[in-house]
């Protein structure tokens, strides 16, 4: 049986995956259930620009618990629930039956699911995470590789759900058994849930540094403040009473408060505002699937290693062939260049040499090099894993993480990959047009050995 050595690692990476999760449900204590600071984004910020990142990273992570709660008490924020639109997003009901302990009645799924590999915060650090190739995604940097959106559009809720129903081919999330479709429904939103309060701590930083405000020894927000006005709706009152009040008629101590409470309202509307900018984002999704065009008829199109060995033997066995060479010859072109990454034969041995944006984002994009390992040594102790290669897709052995469709590929092709080295197609009129996807498609799938197919 001719299976490549990435195959091999992914296949028994899956199996000691599936054979630890199985495991920790029976015997390992139950991973406690709290969420994580992210403490790799601000540190990257700490070693780029030598500033402390403590309170920084204190209180984003406030901002986000505040408003998103935890892993056993979720939930929305107000400038989520109270607009019609956003609170459309997610249910709180699907929340409550995803979240919580795993031997909850009603409710647990993720922990059940789901932590062991994407960990509690959804960070892609489960206690089996480590081993994997792939890791698994981290969700907090709202980056989604398969999805039938365009790139740089989060993925719709029918994309989410498909990979949850179907797993991931070549990557050690399978398909679970015995998944209601409300099961589902309740992951998509939870997905979307932890994704959304880590892109949200991770802007409320981004935004502090963008300002200069932490460079300045100025807080994200005063979380002490907001925390004594909680507690005591007295002095609350008195400070909303003296904005309205003439000034001069304030004493030195209340100004002094007011400046405080004024200073934490603007810093809270940042923060609702970054949560309502990724809640749009969630909504423009379903407006924004790509329509994939129908396929040209004087060619007939592969769905499989099935369909290749049929068209070749059939009566359309030179138009297939004929489509089989031009999707070779785009292939290999300058143009469309696919085998620059994925070698002239398909093999996935072209470029492998760069990283995903997952790995990048902590390294490259703040000066820090991936192969110089003794300089990552500040992150890896915050919670980052070792930077691995993206490995381009190996087409002998036909599989496809994203779907394995035609319509699948075609999106694929045309819009890139998500997070991953992979560009949109660039057409050029007479060289290389939409109409010839269907042609590296056909090649593509012609590429797949026997052996593969019949596993």
């Amino acid at each position: 049986m001719n299976i490549s050595s990435d195959h091999r690692l992914i296949t028994f990476a899956t199996t000691a995956v599936i054979a630890l999760g199985l495991a920790g449900c029976r015997d390992r204590s139950p991973q406690p259930l709290a969420f994580e600071p992210n403490l790799v984004h601000t540190m990257k910020y700490q070693i780029q620009k030598d500033v402390s990142m403590d309170q920084a990273s204190k209180d984003s992570f406030w901002l986000a618990e505040t408003m998103f709660g935890t892993p056993l008490e979720p939930k929305l924020p107000a400038v989520v629930t109270e607009d019609e639109d956003l609170a459309s997003i997610v249910s709180m009901e699907n929340l409550t039956r995803a979240s919580g302990p795993a031997d909850a009645e009603g409710r647990g799924l993720f922990q059940k699911h789901c932590v062991v590999c994407h960990g509690v915060s959804g960070d892609g650090r489960g206690p089996t995470a480590a081993i994997q190739m792939p890791y698994p995604r981290d969700y907090r940097l709202g980056i989604f590789k398969f999805k039938s959106t365009p790139r740089g559009v989060k993925p719709t809720k029918d994309d989410i759900a498909k990979l949850i129903h179907n797993g991931i081919g070549g990557t050690a999330m399978v398909k679970i058994p015995d998944l209601t479709d409300d099961d589902v429904n309740a992951l998509v939103d939870y997905v979307i849930y932890l994704s959304w309060r880590g892109e949200l701590e991770r802007q409320a930083v981004d935004g502090a540094m963008f300002d200069g405000i932490i460079e300045d020894g100025e807080r994200i927000i005063n979380t002490q403040f907001a925390e004594q006005m909680r507690s005591d709706p007295a002095a609350l009152e008195a400070l909303e009473a003296a904005a309205d009040a003439d000034e001069e008629s304030l004493s030195e101590e209340m100004k002094t408060k007011l400046e405080l409470f004024e200073r934490y309202q603007e810093d809270w509307e940042y923060a609702e505002d970054y949560a309502a900018e990724i809640g749009e984002s969630w909504l423009e999704a379903d407006e924004d699937v790509l329509e994939v065009p129908e396929p040209p008829s004087d060619f007939p199109l592969a769905e499989n290693f099935a369909d290749v060995t049929k068209f070749q033997q059939s009566d359309q066995a030179d138009a297939f062939a004929a489509s089989v060479k031009r999707g070779q010859e785009l292939f290999v072109g300058k143009v469309a260049s696919c085998s620059k990454c994925h070698g002239e034969k398909g093999l996935g041995n072209g470029q492998t040499t760069d990283f995903d944006d997952w790995t990048k984002d902590w390294t490259s994009r703040v000066g820090l090099k991936p192969e110089d390992r003794d300089s990552l040594v500040p992150m890896m102790a915050r919670g980052a894993f070792e930077p691995r290669n993206a490995l381009p897709r190996n087409f002998a052995e036909g599989i496809f993480r994203g779907g394995s469709s035609s319509e699948d590929l075609y999106r694929r092709i045309t819009q890139g990959i998500d997070g991953t080295p992979m560009p949109a197609a660039t057409f050029v009129d007479g060289e290389f047009e939409a109409d010839d996807v269907w042609n590296i498609i056909n090649f593509i799938r012609s590429l797949q050995t026997p052996e593969s197919a019949a596993m």
